[in-house]
């Protein structure tokens, strides 16, 4: 929020400059970071004399220049400047830039000098209105009353002001410094704690008085919850005109641009008080009523910038007769506002309820400065002194008279919060003793009531701008800022636990070990937002659109759902690595993905149809390792993932037998391999599609695995890592030259292969594979290798050659495979 410190200094007179200001300000938690010097013209007019032209004649070599002296009352010569302009003269007073002024003109900035122009030297320049920055005109020069004073500078002719602005940090729980006059009231509570002169001044209303007792516009409020009290007010025979100087400057040094006195007025309020209103044009109220309602879903209605917008049947309209004016709390509509045409105005002054306010300037994607204070909570005794204070602006700056008594519904008055404080917990909290007078006096600076008093107790009565205070440790807090935390002396000991137990989850801990394990085998993690765009689901059926968690209220169309996979956030991540040159990847991500079923949808228990499932991803591309001395450069494939994979299974105890893989293809994979038990779904990996890729921009294979982390836990809980002893009796390995179809794969051979001998059979392996010359026609040759073992013995020929002739059969019955 931008703070004017002049504007400042209109509530609370004090001698702290605005360097100090802004410490001070920081030291009692508004946070204020930057400190700049402004002026109500850009660049102060430094450098700019008024000037009298003594001569102009015609410029030799030019049929539209002049050249003039000019006398900018220095004591010297006069100057000799060229100028362009059609309307000057000799005995003109004007304005002029001598060598070495900047000048500035919408963004651009330019320094006079000294220069020749067509011939004829030139040593300063005649202004116009916009090359000053006081106006907008290029028609000609400025020609100021001939009884100005040559030699006058004309940042005092122009009655230039300077003033500084502080940037300060509200923080959302801060509401009730978001205004001028909040911030000069936290301000005059430090002030007082550090015994520094101050005098806090809250504008008067007391001459406020309808003009007349009758008519005005009625309000009719239906939706009490949303809009529990609203104020309103009739004025009558206004004229729109442009604001004064005074107040101009105001709202500009904050950067707001005027535009017209009552628009300005209640801008000026806004950032005054802190409490937002709007002004109607009475004309455009028919019915006579301004009614507070909602209306019907989808309905549409224009706002004041011209778009269109669908309005949800939980949005709060400030309505008249005939359909919706504004959008209570968040944004006016395109027709209700004030225009140079209006003659009458209605002003609102409210308090809405916050949640309805954030709900609404989400749904429809508008924030604006009052929805900003209105959802956080404004306060809900206020809305009649700030119509009082508005009321006497526009009668002064606008004229018009009040007709009418001031409207005013309030549902269910809204008191102040009570709080019992105990000093002994201030104490406690704040780590230092504080006396009790101390104290009071700081929550007397706060405008915190204390309705009674005991030795150890305060009962007090919070002012009900102030929001955030409802507890006691909220109260502690407010007297800790205002005491000071540099008050608080650092202690010389160390009061402190030390344990060295660990987690004992097992969930984590297994997560910690395979982190452990992955990234020492060149993997980084990676943590994506769960969030993600509905766009990647559309299309999908093994993660189809209509499973997505949707966000009623989401903060843009690009995070609307939350993920069904974490596949899309680590292409994302791949695509953002691979534009900065960043080619050869490994990343790794434990993750929650969410689901809808409407089909386990309930009306008692609607949450039923949710549920959340935890995930271990990983992702390869790129080369598996650079071109050195040692080996050449080689890609990393699929083959490479499975064994990551693998290696995570083997590694928390699930064995390979336990295991059961099918090949699959979808959306999401161009070849994958399926991994489950006889009870559930494992794990997917494989190679991602082109065509997703390509939709991410990744020009590169990326081999994906996804696995159920949780069912993965549960299916290792059951298995236990043991300890094996190396086996005391040798292995015998035999090879099969196995003829089979080109549709067989190695993964239905290893099956067959292990049913077949489930106890010998240690190991099988694929080391040779061809395809080609002397094979008959949708043949292929596999050059399997088998590796038979007992533990208990040696095995003789006559155990291997019955072990193989069962592999050989069956491998013949249910593959039809032949021996080459």
């Amino acid at each position: 929020m931008n703070l004017s410190y002049n504007w400042l200094r209109d509530y609370l007179q004090f001698d702290l400059s605005p360097r100090e200001t802004a410490d001070a300000l920081t030291s009692i938690g508004l946070e204020t970071g930057s400190v700049d010097e402004i002026q109500t013209v850009r660049g102060g007019l430094e450098g700019l004399v008024v000037g009298e032209v003594l001569t102009c004649e015609a410029h030799p070599n030019s049929d539209h220049l002049h050249l003039t002296a000019v006398n900018i009352g220095d004591g010297g010569e006069p100057l000799r400047i060229v100028c362009g302009a059609p309307n000057v003269a000799a005995g003109q007073k004007v304005v002029v830039a001598t060598i070495g002024t900047k000048l500035y003109s919408g963004d651009e900035e330019f320094t006079i000098k000294r220069s020749k122009i067509r011939g004829e030297e030139s040593f300063g320049m005649i202004c116009a209105e916009d090359e000053i920055g006081i106006g907008t005109s290029h028609d000609g020069i400025i020609v100021l009353p001939p009884d100005t004073k040559v030699g006058m500078q004309a940042k005092e002719y122009y009655n230039v002001k300077s003033d500084f602005v502080l940037e300060v940090d509200i923080t959302p729980n801060r509401v009730d410094a978001a205004s001028h006059y909040g911030v000069a009231r936290d301000l005059a509570a430090y002030l007082q704690q550090a015994g520094k002169p101050y005098k806090l001044v809250k504008p008067s209303v007391e001459g406020f008085a309808p003009d007349k007792k009758e008519g005005g516009i009625d309000i009719s409020v239906e939706n009490a919850e949303a809009c529990p009290r609203y104020s309103g007010l009739t004025i009558r025979g206004i004229t729109i005109k442009e604001s004064p100087e005074w107040l101009k400057n105001k709202l500009l040094a904050i950067g707001l641009r005027p535009i017209n006195n009552v628009v300005d007025i209640t801008n000026f309020i806004l950032h005054e008080t802190g409490h937002p209103m709007h002004a109607f044009d009475v004309s455009k109220i028919t019915g006579g009523r301004v009614i507070v309602r909602t209306l019907p879903e989808k309905m549409p209605f224009i706002t004041l910038d011209g778009q269109t917008k669908a309005l949800s049947d939980k949005d709060l309209m400030i309505c008249n007769a005939d359909g919706g004016m504004c959008i209570g709390g968040v944004f006016g509509g395109l027709d209700s506002g004030v225009s140079e045409n209006t003659k009458d105005v209605f002003l609102e002054s409210a308090y809405f309820n916050p949640t309805w306010i954030r709900k609404t300037a989400r749904r429809q994607g508008l924030s604006t400065d009052s929805s900003f204070r209105f959802e956080r909570g404004v306060d809900p005794n206020d809305t009649i002194y700030v119509l009082k204070r508005a009321a006497i602006l526009i009668k002064e700056l606008a004229g018009g008279e009040i007709e009418g008594e001031i409207r005013d519904f309030y549902s269910k008055p809204i008191e102040k919060p009570r709080v019992e404080l105990s000093l002994e917990k201030v104490n406690s909290l704040i780590g230092k003793d504080i006396d009790k007078a101390t104290v009071i006096s700081i929550l007397k600076s706060l405008e915190i009531e204390i309705e009674n008093e005991s030795a150890s107790t305060l009962s007090l009565r919070i002012p009900t701008y102030r929001v955030d205070v409802l507890r006691d440790v909220d109260v502690i807090e407010d007297v800790l800022r205002i005491y000071g935390y540099n008050n608080v002396e650092i202690s010389g000991s160390l009061r402190s636990n030390l344990s060295c137990q660990t987690s004992t989850d097992r969930k984590h801990a297994l997560q910690s070990f395979v982190s452990e394990q992955l990234t020492a085998s060149g993997f980084s993690e990676i943590v994506n937002n769960s969030l993600t765009r509905r766009a990647y689901y559309e299309s999908g059926q093994i993660f189809p659109a209509s499973r997505c968690v949707s966000l009623l209220n989401p903060l843009s169309s690009d995070l609307n759902v939350m993920r069904q996979t974490l596949l899309f956030g680590g292409l994302e991540s791949i695509a953002y690595n691979r534009n900065r040159q960043n080619n050869d990847l490994r990343f790794y991500e434990f993750g929650n993905c969410y689901f809808f079923d409407a089909d386990r949808n309930r009306d008692d228990n609607p949450l039923t149809a949710y549920s959340e499932e935890a995930h271990l991803a990983l992702w390869i591309c790129g080369k598996r390792n650079a071109k050195n001395w040692a080996a050449p450069e080689t890609d990393s494939s699929v083959f490479e993932l499975k064994a990551f994979v693998e290696n995570i299974f083997a590694r928390l105890g699930l064995p390979s037998g336990a295991l059961l893989t099918e090949e699959t293809s979808d959306e999401i994979f161009s070849a994958a391999m399926q991994v489950r038990t006889r009870s559930r779904h494992i794990a997917s990996w494989g190679i991602v599609d082109k065509k997703l890729l390509k939709s991410f921009d990744i020009d590169t294979a990326v081999y994906f695995a996804e696995i159920n982390w949780g069912a993965l836990l549960k299916e290792t809980a059951k298995q236990a890592v043991q300890f094996s002893e190396i086996p005391k009796f040798p292995f015998v390995r035999r090879d099969l030259a196995l003829l089979i179809d080109k549709k067989v794969t190695f993964w239905e051979i290893e099956q067959v292969a292990r049913k077949s001998e489930k106890k010998l059979l240690k190991d099988i392996s694929l080391f040779d594979v061809y395809e080609g010359k002397n094979l008959p026609e949708g043949k292929k040759s596999y050059a399997v290798n088998f590796v038979l073992q007992d533990e208990d013995k040696t095995l003789n020929d006559k155990q291997i050659d019955a072990v193989m002739q069962k592999i050989q059969s069956n491998l013949e019955r249910e593959l039809g495979a032949q021996l080459r």
